[in-house]
């Protein structure tokens, strides 16, 4: 991506970046994903999260049972009734990853230099000469100087509780590996990761069928998180399996890539997914570490011009520990923003780590930073660029509100829409302001009930960056002529106000259909 896309006024006084940043209501445009699980879980510290800036919860099922995710949940409805901050629910399949077994979490030393066998049988304990792993197919997939890695959780990349091993031969079903560095493996599952090796799993597993299906199902999630997809047809699978369970049908699919089969096939992914995660976690070992930030901003770029929102992982990996990122840190959170990520997704940092508040405050800080320095008007052109001409009808409108609302310094753009596209599509040219998403719940029936839609269109937004939404009460017009029925637009506009980021005589770009046309209006409040 061109440094052009960083805006700065030249020539910047130095002691000016000391200047406090000015406060707002929304504290980044840019999302923030956070991992639920043992240091995160309790109403009070969810609370705390909520009001720092996490708007998805992510549940990772690769370990804990479903109804250790389910006491977690329940905890986050009640922290969101607390605070009265939205919140969407994120279910993180297993798929196709390979684990050490270790029941009975001893602590196992592994020395440089030394012998260790990987072995599909579970029923053997795990030692520092033997590691059991939960399939049988590793010895067949690798050969002699494969590399293998195993760490804790997701890797930190902190070689003294993860391991690099490299494969001196197969014997039978057996792997025997030289350990290539000292370290100290702690905890009941490590991930196995063979570095640029096809494993011949399913993308969805009975496992995650049955967890989708039953705990999915039940709490109604707003994203599904597919791990390891590898091609399109992951996700075709993975909808089609939606498709079948009642409300599931609405929830959107995130391929995450994770592996060098899935950068292969990037492109494909890219148009089934509703949006994209870059685990730079697991590709941070299949690429060497010098392709890393190409592939990040390569993919992210595509998702931008694509209007899919890219989510990005393994930013703060220090922070699982201290109160502090690194400088590299910081400046990799800044740059995923820069590059054009619509979320941070946060994992070991909130699910096991010391300060997940603080770590959710310190992105989003940083996040913040970032965003007043993007160079939207760069941006901007290069998108209508790239979609190219005839516009559709609603890229058409979309381009134009954002226009607009730049050049008349709109305070807030209001967007009306029932399946959330139109605020997607807004949200895409990245306007510098907020987008308030009007959700309009539009009444179904399956023949047994009437339901009123929207409640998940309202969710899913809260992964796309800059989009705000606001669930509107179906009683209510989008105008109103009369003077004792209030519109929607009144209640939106008082919405914005009781929020802070509309004040009188603000201007306010309103994007809505009105019968067959869409319209772009710009308002001036009164006192």
């Amino acid at each position: 991506m061109p440094s052009s896309h960083l805006l700065l006024e030249e020539p910047i006084r130095m002691a000016s970046i000391l200047e406090p940043s000015k406060a707002s209501f929304f504290s980044a445009m840019t999302k923030i994903v956070g991992t639920l699980g043992p240091k995160s879980r309790s109403v009070e510290t969810i609370s705390g999260c909520l009001k720092a800036g996490m708007s998805v919860a992510r549940f990772d099922f690769s370990w804990c049972d479903p109804d250790y995710h389910q006491e977690t949940l329940e905890n986050l409805k009640t922290a969101i009734k607390g605070t009265k901050k939205l919140c969407a629910v994120m279910l993180d399949t297993v798929g196709a990853e390979m684990q050490v077994v270790n029941k009975s979490e001893t602590t196992i030393s592994l020395e440089i230099d030394a012998k260790v066998v990987l072995t599909p049988n579970q029923g053997q304990e795990a030692s520092s000469e033997l590691l059991p792993i939960n399939f049988d197919g590793l010895a067949q997939a690798v050969k002699k100087g494969d590399t293998i890695f195993i760490g804790q959780y997701l890797f930190t990349g902190s070689e003294t509780t993860s391991v690099w091993l490299e494969v001196s031969e197969v014997q039978g079903n057996d792997v025997v590996c030289i350990i290539k560095n000292s370290a100290t493996l702690t905890g009941s599952l490590f991930t196995l990761h063979a570095s640029q090796i096809h494993i011949d799993l399913p993308t969805l597993t009975e496992k995650d069928k049955e967890v989708i299906s039953t705990w999915g199902a039940k709490n109604k999630i707003d994203f599904l998180s597919l791990s390891y997809t590898r091609h399109a047809k992951d996700v075709r699978e993975a909808r089609d399996f939606l498709s079948k369970l009642g409300d599931l049908s609405q929830t959107q699919i995130f391929a995450k890539i994770e592996n060098v089969e899935g950068l292969t096939h990037f492109d494909e992914i890219l148009q089934e997914a509703d949006g994209i995660i870059l685990s730079r976690g697991n590709l941070g070992i299949d690429l060497p570490p010098e392709k890393v930030f190409l592939f990040q901003k390569s993919a992210l770029h595509k998702c931008n011009m694509a209007g899919k929102p890219a989510v990005l992982t393994r930013v703060v990996d220090s922070m699982t520990d201290n109160l502090r990122p690194t400088r590299a840190e910081a400046t990799d959170v800044a740059n995923a923003v820069l590059d054009g990520s619509d979320a941070i997704l946060l994992g070991a940092e909130t699910l096991r780590g010391l300060y997940p508040i603080e770590t959710i405050s310190t992105v989003g800080r940083i996040c913040s930073e970032a965003e007043k320095v993007f160079n939207q008007d760069v941006y901007f052109k290069r998108t209508v660029k790239f979609v190219g001409e005839p516009m559709t009808h609603l890229e058409s409108i979309a381009s134009s509100a954002v226009r607009a609302a730049i050049k008349v310094k709109a305070s807030i753009i209001i967007c009306f829409t029932s399946s959330g596209r139109a605020a997607r599509l807004i949200a895409k040219y990245r306007p510098t302001m907020p987008v308030l998403s009007v959700v309009i719940p539009r009444l179904k029936t399956n023949q047994l009930k009437w339901s009123f839609s929207g409640a998940f269109e309202a969710r899913q937004s809260l992964i796309v960056r800059g989009l705000f939404p606001m669930l509107a009460d179906p009683r209510h017009p989008a105008e109103s002529t009369s003077a004792s029925n209030e519109s929607i637009l009144k209640v939106a506009l008082d919405h914005g106000k009781a929020l802070g980021v509309i004040k009188s005589h603000d201007r306010v770009v309103v994007c809505q259909k009105l019968g067959d046309a869409s319209v772009v209006k710009i308002i001036e409040l009164e006192d």
